[in-house]
């Protein structure tokens, strides 16, 4: 500490870290969530942990059917943003520019692939279920009329 400085007392209940609350509108981690619970967050993800090294944008907007350029750009920025993708850029005319996948990414993959695996093997299930709750609102609404 410099001379002629004091410790101040400060306001430790502002400044010191809160601990993290999912089901706090404003948390951190509620926010982290929703962008990678995305769809498109996603597929991004597994699409650039299952190839080898850099894919190009071009080449992750084929691979992944149904992504707009816009969407696809959008995450893909948000994902850099986050530390989960990292962008490399090549300067050449036309500009290269490569995306591969992190360390804290990988990290991140590990998880989702377990809720891929099981949306995998339980779309059967999910989709007969989906098939008899229309059913008894089909049922429903034409026993009110």
């Amino acid at each position: 500490m410099q001379e002629g400085t004091f410790i101040a007392p400060g306001y430790p209940e502002e400044t010191a870290q809160r601990t993290p609350d999912v089901y706090a509108a404003n948390c951190p981690t509620r926010q982290l969530l929703d962008r990678i619970a995305d769809k498109w967050s996603v597929l991004i993800l597994t699409t650039l942990g299952t190839g080898s090294g850099e894919m190009r944008f071009n080449a992750l907007k084929r691979h992944i059917e149904g992504i707009s350029q816009k969407m696809l750009s959008q995450t893909l920025r948000s994902l850099e943003r986050d530390g989960l993708v990292m962008r490399h850029v090549v300067p050449t005319v036309p500009v290269t520019v490569g995306y591969a996948i992190t360390p804290l990414g990988r990290e991140l993959l590990d998880a989702l692939q377990a809720m891929i695996d099981w949306a995998e093997r339980r779309m059967a299930d999910v989709a007969r279920s989906q098939i008899a709750y229309d059913l008894r609102e089909r049922e429903l609404a034409e026993f009110s009329l």
